[in-house]
């Protein structure tokens, strides 16, 4: 039997344009505990780890506004702005966390336009890689949600590609 390794490529596109190698980073530990609240307790070496990871050939970094009430991006963008040729940022909005253990989704079309703004800042970037619906909020139509998704992908082509997870 052959090894099945030896069929995989090491990269492969996303969205049709994104290509982004097999290992990729999940951010959402570097933020404070307990409850991924607040800024990691040890920035520098978060931003070693971020740059690390990045030597190592990891190109999709996956943060969202939730992990660490915005710090987690911050750290992020602390650690590798300006950013090289080829890492791709992937985060989230839709989720409201105000302290630790008070987490609820927030779909609001207002509340998601404003979520990606400040991604946006807190990231240094005009566009994002990748922008997603971190988790339908019940209390509003899926429809409007994703509606702001695309609109925010139209305006000035800031978002390459909105998607919808379910965490």
């Amino acid at each position: 039997m052959p090894n099945s390794l030896a069929t995989f490529s090491k990269a492969f596109a996303i969205g049709g344009d994104l290509i982004v190698n097999r290992i990729g980073y999940g951010a959402m530990r570097l933020t404070g505990q307990p409850g991924n609240f607040g800024p990691y307790t040890d920035w520098e070496e978060g931003e070693t780890l971020l740059r690390r990871a990045v030597e190592l050939d990891v190109n999709f970094i996956e943060t969202a506004e939730a992990y660490g009430s915005g710090f987690n991006e911050e750290l992020i963008a602390s650690a590798l702005y300006p950013y090289s040729s080829g890492v791709i940022i992937a985060t989230k909005g839709g989720i409201h966390k105000p302290t630790p253990n008070n987490i609820r989704a927030d779909g609001k079309p207002e509340s998601l336009r404003r979520s990606c703004e400040a991604s946006l800042r807190r990231l240094k970037v005009e566009q994002i890689d990748l922008y997603q619906l971190h988790r339908p909020d019940s209390n509003v139509p899926f429809v409007d949600s994703v509606g702001m998704l695309a609109t925010l992908k139209g305006v000035g082509a800031r978002i390459s590609m909105a998607a919808v997870g379910r965490v």
